[in-house]
């Protein structure tokens, strides 16, 4: 596919998750500017009264919640930010709402966290969410749950939450917009930098300069490219803009960095189990599961587990590594991991027979496992 063929695919795609960052939406002092959400607004709301669907994922509760706090640069500690969260969410839904409804259209308001969307019935539910808004006409407005996060259970930025976004609801394309128009080889500032246009593959990153995040964001061009990185190989091509071109963006024409798509469509669950979650624990297993988990594609039996490390509950994710500590597989585990070590070793009809019924069942099940190795 050329550049052009691909930035031609963005215009016509049906459904677009379009990603925003607090720096474009709100003004040195940490408030909403209301001239940048208008005009994104407009631009948004202008492309699907046209027909094509919007999922919009925007950053900003925290940003937004500053200035009403009287707060005068972003708090570190986390529950400050879900305070600021807490003020600043109901003030940008309500501007997206108000400004949305001008055009006819209604908003939606989605917050998730990683536990919604890691866990199977979280994950349908949310899934599910997203189709019905959709169906309705709605315009989704997802963002991390930043009130109830924790450090535990945090995306950590709106990028890698959009790529994922975009995956689960089966989106034809992911445009980001950032303070800068595209990417460069190194800060745009500096003699030298150039503009990168497209990025076919992860040769084409090499020897890249990526600074952090500004003042009021988490995320920095490190995270838009590692979200980039998700979405691409997930199938999905990718477009990074400055928020000011999203209509150029999104009318197919030669602004920002293109990514093309480098992999295929996955289960949506297990691109989020590899991307969306810090384990909490580990199981080493045998050569002998290894190889059934690598090679047979099976699933994680007892027999196959010879040590449990960290603490867990059922439902949780954890790191799958083999006998010499590398990283093999990553999973939701179906035992606490205080149950654990009576099961290690043994087989499912011996532990059937011996604890009763229930423990006959896999460790880790194969439908909720992706290899990492």
């Amino acid at each position: 596919m050329t550049e052009m063929a691909g930035r031609a695919e963005i215009a016509d795609a049906r459904r677009i998750v379009i990603k925003v960052g607090s720096s474009s939406l709100t003004t040195a002092a940490g408030g909403l500017d209301p001239r940048r959400v208008r005009d994104l607004v407009d631009v948004l709301a202008s492309v699907r009264l046209g027909g094509q669907e919007i999922v919009l994922v925007s950053s900003g509760a925290i940003a937004a919640g500053l200035a009403p706090l009287a707060l005068k640069t972003r708090p570190r500690d986390l529950a400050t930010q879900q305070a600021a969260a807490s003020v600043g969410q109901g003030l940008l839904v309500h501007e997206y709402a108000r400004l949305f409804g001008a055009a006819g259209l209604t908003v939606g308001q989605v917050l998730l966290t990683v536990d919604d969307v890691t866990r199977k019935s979280h994950y349908a539910n949310a899934s599910h969410t997203f189709d019905r808004l959709l169906e309705l006409g709605v315009v989704p407005i997802a963002n991390e749950n930043d009130t109830v996060a924790t450090h535990e259970i945090r995306f950590g930025d709106n990028d890698r939450l959009a790529a994922l976004v975009a995956h689960l609801v089966r989106a034809d394309a992911l445009v980001m917009l950032s303070d800068v128009d595209s990417l460069y080889t190194s800060n745009p500032s500096k003699p030298g930098a150039r503009r990168i246009t497209e990025v076919r593959n992860a040769d084409d990153l090499d020897g890249i300069e990526v600074g952090g995040s500004g003042l009021l964001g988490t995320g920095g061009m490190e995270t838009k490219i590692n979200a980039a990185r998700i979405a691409t190989s997930a199938g999905i091509p990718v477009l990074l803009t400055h928020a000011s071109a999203i209509d150029e963006a999104l009318h197919g024409k030669p602004v920002g960095t293109f990514f093309h798509p480098t992999g295929k469509r996955r289960p949506s669950r297990l691109l989020w189990l590899a991307h969306a979650t810090d384990a909490h624990g580990e199981l080493v297993l045998d050569a002998g599961a290894v190889d059934a988990v690598l090679r047979r594609k099976a699933s994680l039996l007892p027999a196959g587990v010879t040590e449990v490390r960290g603490t867990f509950s059922a439902g949780d994710p954890v790191n799958l590594v083999g006998p010499d500590g590398a990283l093999i597989a990553r999973g939701l585990a179906n035992y606490d991991s205080s149950e654990m070590p009576e099961l290690l070793g043994r087989h499912t009809d011996e532990l059937a027979a011996e604890l009763g019924e229930g423990y006959d069942r896999t460790v880790v099940h194969r439908d909720a496992l992706i290899v990492l190795a």
